[in-house]
């Protein structure tokens, strides 16, 4: 049995991987895939790939994408889920804050630096035409700490996907004043080079599984309110969320990526761009 080690963040997108964990289908041709849930998301995630504490990632395009520019040894091996991310642009439900319009020159929460949220943060000001020289952050790492900053004030606002923080909303800690999509698909599956190397056969074992899964996911039963009991939403979010998102079984191709580092670059966020073969593999 051999082990590979995998992360993720523990939203509605990776529910195929639990499945497929729990029915034993790794197993089955002796793979131990051991998840686990990154709340803090791809800033954090990006960091276990460098140290070598994970095997796979389940992860951000553009963090990704922006970590191995800056020298993480690890490839995109291919998309996860073809749809963009649906980042929902929030204030305390006190705040002062009526429009997305009123948070320019304000602080935003951020997971940690090189997370989604600190990176479609410097997205959304290029797409409302504010100074990203003038954006300012408070590190927050998880959604409960967001909670707390946003409410004693700490931060103005906080980026995260749409429908896993509409509990939040429905109960009135958070109000949502705007959505900021990804301009490119959201989750790719990540691979750490050597890992890549030394186990391609499983590698390639791993997303015949997933991606015979994530191809089935919505014609599964009821998979609507497994799916809102699990991460508590209601039925109706989550059949809007089912509705708007796309799996994907095939490996990025050439104009995204560099779609996504021409983005990067724009924003300053990477220094120089590399090659197609140099991050996807």
């Amino acid at each position: 049995m051999k082990t590979i080690k995998i992360v993720g963040v523990p939203e509605h997108f990776n529910l195929p991987w639990q499945m497929c964990i729990e029915n034993g289908e790794f197993e089955e041709v002796g793979i131990n895939l051991e998840w686990t849930d990154i709340p803090e998301g791809t800033g954090k995630m990006c960091q276990m790939l460098r140290d070598g504490e994970t095997d796979i990632a389940v992860i951000l395009t553009e963090g990704i994408v922006k970590d191995i520019v800056a020298g993480n040894e690890s490839s995109i091996i291919q998309v996860y889920v073809q749809s963009p991310l649906i980042w929902g642009i929030h204030v305390a439900a006190n705040s002062k804050y009526k429009s997305l319009a009123d948070l320019k020159g304000t602080k935003a929460a951020i997971s940690r630096f090189g997370s989604g949220s600190h990176l479609m943060s410097f997205v959304n000001a290029q797409n409302n035409n504010w100074k990203t020289n003038d954006l300012q952050f408070e590190i927050v790492n998880t959604i409960d700490g967001a909670v707390e900053t946003l409410t004693k004030g700490e931060a103005d606002y906080f980026m995260w996907e749409r429908f896993m923080t509409k509990p939040l909303v429905d109960n009135g800690t958070f109000r949502r004043v705007a959505d900021c999509p990804t301009p490119w698909p959201c989750f790719v599956i990540a691979v750490r080079n050597e890992v890549l190397e030394n186990n391609s056969n499983i590698i390639e074992q791993i997303l015949d599984i997933i991606n015979a899964t994530t191809e089935e996911f919505k014609y599964i039963p009821s998979i609507d309110r497994t799916l809102a009991n699990k991460y508590n939403q209601k039925l109706e979010d989550i059949q809007e969320w089912l509705s708007l998102t796309h799996w994907s079984q095939k490996q990025i191709d050439k104009n995204t990526l560099e779609k996504v580092q021409n983005q990067l670059l724009s924003l300053n966020i990477i220094e120089n761009k590399l090659p197609f073969e140099a991050i996807a593999k």
